[in-house]
């Protein structure tokens, strides 16, 4: 498919590259779709091995690529962020919810990309980024990253059940398991356990719970890779990370660290002023009207009147 794409070599990459720098996929798994002819460059099908140019038109599945542009590779912003209750991690909801998206800060080039999801009633970590790559590979259950929780929950919880849990059950999905799971004692029927895993398939924590018939009443992610939740971040705050943390997060991938965006001073004195004054609040619950709180009257069919 050269002939869809730029002429000039010397200002083109390959394919893969930039769909994975737009957060599409990881390099491997862009060339999957790339195979599987779900691509296309100009409106024409790409096959592996083609290059594009900045004037190019990538396309997934008939949507376009938001492309990050080459420059903005340089560096990098990583940002944490203490995500409340209520808030979905996707960038549109057909249903209209809130997500955590809606009052980030504006990053300095591209745009922010999840590090996995939180399901809407799970608290805690998010990292989010606008680097592509070190998205999908912090991802990516062959890079191993672990992932801790506080779990709250609700229903006796037994040896038996905690060695199944590490052992390994069914799940619908394939086999999963908790690598570590440590027991904060109680005496009521709400026990707390720390746990943690190195995959992040949906809802996994929750249906490991659920798969010795107990309930999660409460979830937090604590940790995530070489990144615990700052205690400073109370909830819906958020910070970016510097240059050290940054760094750690490539090598845990094998990636070659990238510089942070270093802000101007009177931007970051914004943004730190931001981060300082507001927080993503969780959604507020509506309370129900005295009509909703009114018990509901029967109907009699045969009269067709309520009593």
């Amino acid at each position: 498919m050269s002939s869809t794409s730029s002429s000039n070599t010397t200002a083109t990459e390959k394919l893969q590259k930039v769909l994975a720098a737009a957060g599409v996929a990881s390099r491997r798994q862009a060339e999957v779709l790339i195979s599987e002819g779900r691509v296309k460059v100009n409106q024409q099908v790409a096959g592996l091995g083609d290059r594009v140019g900045p004037d190019d038109v990538i396309r997934l599945d008939g949507h376009v690529v938001n492309r990050v542009a080459k420059a903005d590779e340089a560096s990098v912003q990583v940002l944490v962020l203490n995500k409340p209750e209520g808030l979905i991690c996707s960038r549109n909801d057909p249903e209209g919810r809130p997500t955590v998206f809606d009052k980030l800060p504006r990053p300095a080039s591209g745009r922010w990309i999840a590090v996995g999801r939180l399901d809407i009633n799970t608290s805690g970590l998010l990292l989010l980024t606008t680097d592509g790559e070190l998205a999908n590979r912090l991802m990516h259950p062959s890079y191993e990253i672990e992932r801790a929780y506080l779990v709250r929950v609700n229903g006796r919880v037994n040896d038996a059940m905690i060695t199944a849990l590490q052992t390994g059950v069914e799940l619908e999905d394939g086999p999963a398991k908790f690598d570590s799971i440590q027991v904060n004692p109680s005496d009521s029927s709400n026990q707390w356990f720390m746990v943690s895993l190195k995959e992040g398939r949906n809802r996994e924590v929750r249906r490991l719970w659920e798969s010795q018939g107990v309930i999660v009443s409460r979830l937090k992610r604590v940790s995530y890779g070489t990144l615990s939740l700052p205690s400073r971040l109370r909830s819906g705050q958020w910070d970016f990370l510097g240059q050290k943390e940054v760094s750690a997060l490539y090598k845990a991938v094998s990636l070659e660290p990238k510089p942070v965006t270093v802000l101007a001073p009177k931007v970051q004195e914004r943004v730190d002023r931001a981060q300082r004054k507001s927080a993503i609040k969780a959604p507020e619950k509506r309370s129900k009207t005295a009509r909703e709180r009114a018990p509901r009257k029967s109907y009699r069919a045969d009269d067709g009147r309520h009593r």
